[in-house]
């Protein structure tokens, strides 16, 4: 009976210690927190060098958060220095808490990645390329298209459509800023105050001129704006309630919004900008820059529109680093997540010549990326926002890094250097 017994038990054993070998390896790589410091390094300098007013990083490895800190003043009329916690307006990294919403509505079949937007939103049946311009009045004319602008076109940026105030071709930027009181009073969509809805706003942009055949190239653009009316259309809910119901709640995301509650608007930081060489608070003549604390409230930018912390976008990020999951709950599917995870650029356009690769969140690197020396290995996700806040999250080394700053009209390389000391950091 024991010999009987002990066949099995040896090769559970013998598995066992497989399995613990496997699981080492996996494991076995990690950040040297010494080399981490050079983070403090870098900022102290920068904030020295008056480059950046100050920051609040986060760094987390295999689900650990190994690195939080705050640096610097972020309020220069009160000397108030940054804190961990504070809530920062992440502008454009919006637009992947976005569309994994919008992912979830396609794991459910109630939409198709390439299903013509107009199926949804009948206004962009009469879209057209932009044909004519007169630059007396900055009317136009269109061409029609020959492909219908889809579901996925407007996660990728491949849709043809523009993006208003910052729009690259002045031409399109021109026909946005005539018709900039059709859509909101300040004329810049995702910031703001005004008493106006998606629906509206939406409606109006799809008479607007694309730039290009539907599919045929990258041009950052509205898309997924119009994508947070469509999981309003869909859903039967406010943008807000459907990312606080499907996102924000199940990944316990307290401090994140569209618009900050009275009880938690105070650590809201301002956006900072230089007047000759000093640090002061930003205004703009566009838009309210206190938007998420001031105004209507009512337009929720699925691509620009919410804030958050540190703490709560490492949560957000966390789940394509566990297949899709958050302590054990599911966000999305294990294959959703891999998807999200693919340059969909190529399939798109059908040209390997880009500059970017890009998901059907974000920005994705690809292996000639990793050979230029950018940030991560091949299938990281990255992005950044307006307000000079930035992200990574590296599926295979299973890191995260977020660094926030809040300015405007300010270029400095902090955080492409953050990335790189968090790499240098890498150990096996």
């Amino acid at each position: 009976m024991k010999k009987i017994l002990s066949i099995p038990l040896f090769t559970l054993l013998i598995f066992s210690l497989i399995y613990s070998c496997n699981n080492t390896q996996k494991e076995s790589s990690f950040l040297n927190p010494n080399e981490l410091d050079q983070i403090e390094n870098l900022i102290k300098k920068a904030i020295d060098e008056n480059y950046i007013p100050g920051a609040v990083v986060l760094v987390a490895k295999n689900n650990q958060v190994v690195y939080k800190k705050s640096f610097g003043i972020k309020n220069p009329e009160t000397n108030d220095n940054y804190q961990v916690d504070d809530i920062f307006r992440i502008a454009s990294m919006t637009k992947a808490i976005t569309s994994v919403g919008v992912m979830k509505l396609w794991e459910r079949g109630l939409i198709g990645l390439d299903d013509p937007i107009e199926n949804y939103i009948p206004e962009f049946k009469n879209v057209g390329i932009l044909d004519k311009f007169f630059p007396k009045d900055s009317t136009f004319t269109i061409k029609s298209t020959k492909n219908k602008i889809t579901v996925r076109h407007l996660l990728t940026h491949t849709s043809g459509l523009g993006y208003g105030f910052i729009d690259g071709n002045p031409k399109i930027k021109a026909t946005y800023e005539k018709e900039k009181s059709k859509f909101m009073p300040e004329g810049v969509l995702g910031f703001s105050d005004s008493d106006v809805t998606i629906e509206e706003t939406i409606r109006r942009i799809a008479k607007m001129p694309l730039h290009h055949e539907p599919g045929e190239r990258y041009t950052y653009a509205i898309g997924i704006d119009v994508l947070g009316y469509l999981t309003e259309i869909i859903s039967g809910q406010t943008l807000s309630e459907f990312l606080e119901k499907e996102i924000f709640r199940p990944l316990e995301m307290k401090d994140t919004y569209f618009y900050i509650p009275e009880e938690k608007k105070n650590r809201l930081v301002p956006v900072l900008t230089k007047k000759e060489g000093q640090w002061s608070i930003f205004n703009d003549t566009r838009y309210n820059v206190n938007y998420p604390v001031e105004g209507a409230k009512k337009f929720y930018s699925g691509g620009a529109g919410l804030s958050s912390t540190v703490e709560d976008y490492y949560k957000f990020l966390s789940i394509f680093l566990n297949d899709g999951a958050y302590k054990s709950k599911k966000i999305i599917s294990h294959s959703t997540n891999q998807l999200i995870q693919k340059d969909q650029l190529i399939k798109i356009t059908n040209t390997s010549d880009l500059d970017l690769g890009h998901g059907l969140i974000s920005g994705i690197i690809r292996e000639s990326d990793v050979l230029t020396g950018a940030k991560g290995s091949e299938g990281t996700i990255f992005w950044g926002g307006y307000f000079n806040t930035d992200y990574f999250a590296d599926p295979n080394q299973k890191i995260i890094g977020i660094i926030y700053k809040q300015t405007q009209l300010i270029s400095e390389p902090t955080s492409d250097r953050f990335n790189q000391i968090i790499y240098g950091a890498l150990q096996n």
